[in-house]
């Protein structure tokens, strides 16, 4: 029951800022409250707190007895969300499907998948020695085992 209240207050919410999204929700045994949220513009430490306030202001502590963290999506965390890509929009991702291994560039992104794009050395068609070749890859967000930004530091 208290999941089914949560997820309906975290939904409104959600439909008061249009630009966040849920990332996950879980209620742990010891009664703990987990949401995490992401946005298109990122998550500022406000929207956390209004998302806290809209769940917590809404349940009642005599009734259960809870504790509640509300964060936002993390760089380290693996993209989950089809918005998450539209986000990342020229950053560097490492995908993984059920065929290979793919890092490069993230170019473009539709409803049901994304364009990576990236550099590889390949065998010169004609003559010894290699060249440098781009590739892109169009993937589709179903076939997607893990995916996250790489995060490079120069």
């Amino acid at each position: 029951m208290l999941k089914n209240k949560v997820e309906a207050l975290i939904e409104e919410a959600l439909k008061a800022n249009e630009s966040l999204f849920l990332i996950n929700f879980e209620i742990k045994p010891s009664n703990t409250i987990e949401v995490v949220i992401d946005g298109d513009k990122g998550v500022s430490v406000e929207d956390c707190i209004a998302m806290s306030r809209a769940i917590e202001h809404n349940l009642d502590r005599d009734d259960e007895d809870f504790a509640l963290q509300v964060m936002s999506s993390g760089i380290t965390e693996g993209l989950v969300h089809k918005r998450q890509y539209a986000k990342n929009l020229g950053r560097t991702i490492a995908v993984e499907t059920a065929n290979n291994k793919i890092e490069g560039e993230l170019i473009a992104t539709t409803a049901s998948h994304f364009t990576i794009e990236w550099k590889a050395r390949e065998p010169k068609p004609i003559g010894k020695g290699k060249v440098t070749v781009t590739k892109k890859a169009d993937i589709a967000y179903d076939n997607v085992k893990k995916a996250h930004v790489v995060v490079k530091f120069n």
